[in-house]
């Protein structure tokens, strides 16, 4: 992505997968280099580059540099990569849980100063009664706590006491996985406030059910955060309420994108692999019943410079307020159950509003019925001063 730094202007990289911890900035001369690691190109391709570039003649040591610094900090195809990639994906098959990857940078690592922390952000209350109504699900933002506190808040504060005995399934988008997959894991998932436990019988049978749909032990459960910041709210508002000796239960399941339908003009589920998870999930919901409450991690709209757009997005101003509009009709059919209606919105130009809890949604959606959603906020964020996501919290009840 750009650089957010004006004194360091270039292209900001980073792994997200966290084989490196490196985040680097190319500067702009230098980044329009980059195209020339491609696998086609040569080091005389480069230097040819950087000498008509900077009018300079010798740039060997220059060529050298920006090599060095790829290849040391594992952003090159190379043995250096394979190393880090291996290191980690082992360390993560064989971690009895999943470490928290976005703690004491998105959130407070010490468990107090994380309490005080979610207090402030206004998620300390819980609802009293279901309202007549029993809790279905809750869906809240991804995005980091900093910039959607109040939505998180307005979600989480719907859960009630009795609902820490139930199991969580746990719907969040997988950015990285494979698009018409679903990512499981076995793993607990740490947080400062102590693990969220894996229902490992409701994962056993996904298994035996879901075939080829699912990517078992995913490694991207292992840096991904749609997922862990759910479990982060789901301790400190449910935790206090457990018996002692007992811990929260989630099935935490990672969506793809499902993106080839959107490409292909068919159906999700027309893809095999899709309704074969779609019929897995739904059969081993329907046989746990009210035992569950389901959780969705989304996000909606990315919009500016940061995701390609060719203007300047600012919240809640100019082209952001059509972005509003076509949210809320969106929403709209997702709180009415309408998986279709939900569907024919986002087929025009391949979602161009770049909806990333496409995949949860779809998939709540398709496996989930008998019950009336409610908005129980909307909101607009900067995630920089070009750029805009946006986000919701919401409820679902039974009908």
């Amino acid at each position: 992505m750009p650089s957010p730094l004006e004194d360091q202007p270039g292209l900001l990289m980073r792994d997200p997968f966290l084989y490196t911890e490196q985040t680097i900035i190319v500067p702009p001369l230098l980044a329009q280099g980059l195209r020339y690691f491609d696998g086609r190109h040569t080091d005389a391709d480069l230097r040819a580059y950087l000498t008509q570039a900077t009018g300079e003649v010798e740039v060997t040591s220059l060529a050298s540099h920006l090599v060095d610094i790829l290849e040391t900090g594992g952003f090159l195809e190379s043995d250096t990569f394979a190393r880090l990639r291996d290191e980690k994906h082992t360390a993560f098959a064989e971690s009895e849980v999943k470490q928290p990857a976005h703690v004491g940078s998105s959130y407070a690592a010490e468990p107090d100063a994380l309490r005080e922390q979610i207090r402030g952000w206004g998620a300390d209350g819980l609802a009293e009664s279901a309202n007549g109504s029993r809790l279905i699900g809750i869906a809240a933002p991804h995005v980091s706590p900093e910039g959607g506190y109040r939505s998180y808040a307005t979600a989480y504060n719907r859960l009630e006491p009795q609902h820490a005995s139930k199991t969580f399934v746990i719907l969040g988008t997988s950015h990285y996985g494979q698009g018409e997959k679903w990512g499981l894991t076995r793993k607990a998932y740490n947080t400062p406030l102590g693990p969220v436990e894996t229902d490992q019988a409701f994962v056993d049978r996904l298994v035996e059910r879901g075939g080829d749909s699912i990517e078992m032990e995913d490694y991207c459960h292992a840096s991904e955060h749609s997922i862990e910041f759910q479990t982060v709210f789901l301790q400190h508002v449910l935790g206090p309420h457990l018996p002692e000796g007992e811990r929260l239960r989630a099935v935490p399941i990672l969506c793809g994108g499902l993106g080839e339908s959107l490409y292909s003009g068919h159906l999700p589920e027309e893809n095999d692999a899709v309704r074969r998870f779609f019929d897995a999930l739904s059969e081993t919901a329907d046989e746990r019943g009210d035992e569950l409450v389901f959780v969705l991690g989304i996000d909606l709209a990315h919009i500016g410079r940061r995701y390609e757009d060719d203007f300047v997005a600012e919240a809640e101003t100019g082209p952001l307020l059509d972005v509003r509009r076509r949210d809320e009709e969106r929403l709209a059919r997702v709180a009415a159950g309408d998986v279709g209606g939900y569907y024919e919105l986002l087929r025009p130009n391949q979602d161009d509003l770049r909806w990333c809890g496409h995949g949860p949604l779809y998939t709540f959606l398709s496996t989930v019925g008998g019950f009336k959603g409610n908005i129980l906020s909307y909101e607009q964020w900067n995630i920089d001063p070009q750029s805009v996501v946006s986000f919701t919290g919401m409820e679902f009840r039974e009908a």
